[in-house]
């Protein structure tokens, strides 16, 4: 695990650092719950490779629903700190190794895991917590997170101000990080094949 932590997250630094490379997000466009290919990977493989000839991240989609969420994920991360009496280290990026091929950006990093905050829809939210699992939304992401990092456990934690919050710890899952492993090898191969041939 190497930790990238001399600029915030959002930060222009950080959006530069992540264009180009896939990160734990984006994981689920590589590889489907079950390891098996993605079919959006083709596609996000060009995005990367568009991102690397500019150098920098295309603007994406934000929508009140999602701005929302980034205001609250404060909020949510000092309810976990309190509930669980831990302090939750901020970091901008994590990569498995120096060869930067990959990444995450966690929520937060504790000692031996990682947290993962969403603040949705309150529907959204209330269909977690009648889940109560994992939402496989986030299961590429989430195992993704703790490929990248190593860690021992990753908290996933949906938040809404006044209702139930939902928490589930998820621990990893050695054969899909296999398989993860393998595609992210392939597809960052071909796509330093594709960066090169439109250079």
């Amino acid at each position: 695990m190497l930790i990238e932590n001399s600029f915030e997250q959002l930060s222009p630094e950080w959006f530069a650092a992540r264009a180009g490379i896939p990160s734990a997000s984006n994981f689920d466009k590589i590889v489907t719950t079950t390891g098996a290919p993605s079919k959006q990977a083709e596609k996000y493989m060009y995005q990367l490779a568009g991102e690397r000839l500019l150098g920098t991240k295309e603007e994406s989609y934000c929508n009140a629903a999602m701005l929302r969420g980034i205001e609250l994920e404060p909020e949510a991360r000092q309810f976990y700190e309190l509930t669980l009496d831990c302090e939750v280290e901020q970091v901008a990026l994590v990569y498995r190794d120096e060869r930067k091929l990959y990444s995450c950006s966690p929520d937060g990093l504790l000692p031996n895991g990682g947290l993962e905050i969403k603040c949705p829809q309150l529907s959204t939210h209330i269909e977690y917590l009648l889940n109560g699992k994992l939402p496989a939304t986030y299961y590429q992401q989430v195992q993704g997170s703790l490929f990248v990092t190593g860690a021992d456990y990753w908290d996933f934690l949906s938040y809404y101000p006044g209702v139930k919050p939902f928490f589930i710890r998820v621990e990893p899952d050695l054969k899909f990080h296999a398989k993860l492993e393998a595609a992210l090898e392939q597809f960052c191969n071909e796509l330093d094949k594709v960066t090169n041939k439109l250079r």
